[in-house]
């Protein structure tokens, strides 16, 4: 079940991608310096991070609403413990953008002093299960797991990258007054992209006119994403991407986990993650044609 040294490194506990970070690097994140006017994106993997990562673009730069700017969402919202162009993030003009999958303890110390501020995207386990197999077999970082009900029991069993979803969401969750932190689940967001989007900007003090929101909405739907050279991750390098299994943003619904999961691996899958899924606050979504 352990997950081979090649693909995955334990850095306190949580798994890391090796050749993308370091424990040395990782040890500086703890007192990185923190600005008032600091954002970061916080989601497990395949919760909407690039769709977020990609509205956040739209709402702090007109230039990527307006088409006037080319520049891709790995510079405008890089990873912060991911530095795959080795950015210099000290220097950084304000207001910074980051993206990151750390749990709460790996956060930089200075967020808990709650006057940067965190957005946390959460999605049901189940389409994040369904992605991140797909998303497997296209990374070449990642270890190809063809049969899906391995890949099932790794995810329950945390030994996968960014290790266990739920311990990932009740951290946050449960330390969400350290934190100047605002949640939005990825179903939500699906339904209402303009409710969520205005959250987004009030939570962030961005006035937006109307005008501004609706191009925003507009931009920040799948298929224009899809579309975006800036926005669709096809700029990743080969040798982290293999773009010819498909693309990386490949549906983006709600319930394709139906597709995917047999009626005995839902059941499987609810034993093991149902108990603590009901403590938590997030009325998960199942099926975009159902009312949660």
């Amino acid at each position: 079940m352990e997950p081979a040294e090649k693909y995955l490194f334990t850095y306190k506990g949580f798994y890391f991608q090796p050749d993308m970070a370091s424990a040395e690097y990782l040890d500086t994140l703890e007192d990185f310096e923190i600005r008032d006017s600091d954002v970061f994106l916080v989601t497990y993997p395949k919760s909407g991070t690039i769709w977020t990562q990609n509205i956040l673009s739209l709402i702090y730069h007109e230039g990527h609403r307006d088409g006037t700017e080319k520049v891709d969402l790995l510079d405008r919202v890089p990873w912060l413990e991911y530095n795959i162009r080795n950015a210099d993030y000290i220097s950084r003009p304000s207001p910074r953008l980051f993206a990151s999958h750390l749990p709460y303890y790996l956060a930089p110390k200075g967020l808990r002093n709650r006057r940067a501020k965190v957005v946390y995207v959460v999605r049901n386990p189940k389409d994040v299960l369904a992605s991140y197999y797909h998303f497997s077999k296209t990374s070449r970082k990642l270890e190809e797991v063809e049969d899906f009900g391995i890949f099932m029991e790794r995810f329950l069993a945390g030994k996968v990258l960014a290790s266990l979803w739920l311990d990932h969401v009740e951290g946050w969750y449960t330390h969400k007054d350290d934190f100047n932190i605002l949640f939005l689940t990825y179903e939500e967001m699906k339904k209402d992209l303009k409710s969520s989007v205005l959250k987004l900007c009030n939570f962030l003090g961005k006035r937006l006119t109307e005008k501004e929101v609706d191009a925003v909405v507009d931009q920040a739907t799948f298929n224009k994403m899809k579309a975006d050279p800036r926005a669709n991750y096809e700029f990743m390098p080969l040798d982290i991407l293999d773009h010819s299994k498909g693309p990386f943003l490949r549906k983006g619904t709600v319930g394709d986990w139906k597709n995917m999961m047999t009626v005995a691996q839902s059941e499987r899958f609810d034993s093991v993650f149902k108990k603590r899924m009901e403590k938590l606050p997030f009325k998960f979504c199942w099926d975009i044609n159902e009312e949660s």
